[in-house]
């Protein structure tokens, strides 16, 4: 089943939605300085997958039919923002928040509260303020490219059958996943030295 069959007459709504973020998101670089270091290095977008999104919606026991889908789930359409820094997703979700063209509905922060398998990134959700668009939300994810390195490994783990040593596995990627946060930490740090050369230039 193609994604234009299960959502009908809402999929060309999820797509103007998915198109209204990432223009909207790609404004975000102009509004920077010119001496700042580029703060988005890509962006990700698409409109949930017809089997994800019923299996989603069979995992809670509820009907698995596109008005079911857009009542109860806030992610048929995501967003995901690839950042250069830690400082940065938060930068752009506070940009974000402020907006009128958006509702912010829920904020769950996995960067400074890590889930237990060392998962961090920045999920938003949100609901637009245009009218036709006012029953349609999106999820935004934000993370550093580290980490999105990190997370589409762990990803395709999670989908591997009959893996040996799963549990080895599971401790290597929570403890890489501990030590990319150092890392992004530390390069926060030589982007904040940076920066004060470049002032202390001017």
């Amino acid at each position: 089943m193609t994604p234009e069959e299960y959502y009908g007459a809402a999929f060309p709504l999820l797509k103007q939605g998915e198109s209204y973020l990432k223009e909207l998101i790609e404004t975000y670089p102009n509004i920077c300085g010119k001496d700042e270091l580029q703060p988005i290095l890509y962006i990700k977008t698409r409109i949930k997958t017809p089997e994800s999104m019923m299996e989603k919606l069979r995992k809670r026991g509820l009907r698995e039919d596109v008005h079911t889908a857009l009542q109860n789930t806030h992610d048929a359409i995501g967003i995901r923002i690839i950042c250069s820094f830690v400082e940065e997703v938060y930068r752009i979700a506070d940009w974000l928040e402020k907006r009128e063209d958006i509702r912010m509905i829920e904020k769950k922060d996995y960067i400074s509260y890590p889930k237990s398998n060392g998962y961090r990134s920045l999920h938003l959700i949100i609901r637009f303020a245009e009218k036709d668009l006012k029953d349609i939300a999106a999820e935004i994810q934000l993370r550093t490219i580290a980490i999105d390195f990190w997370a589409a490994l762990e990803h395709q783990m999670k989908y591997k059958r009959n893996v040996q040593h799963e549990e080895t596995i599971r401790n290597e990627l929570k403890r890489c996943a501990d030590e990319i946060a150092s890392v992004d930490l530390s390069m926060q740090t030589i982007r904040e030295l940076l920066q004060s050369d470049i002032w202390e230039y001017e």
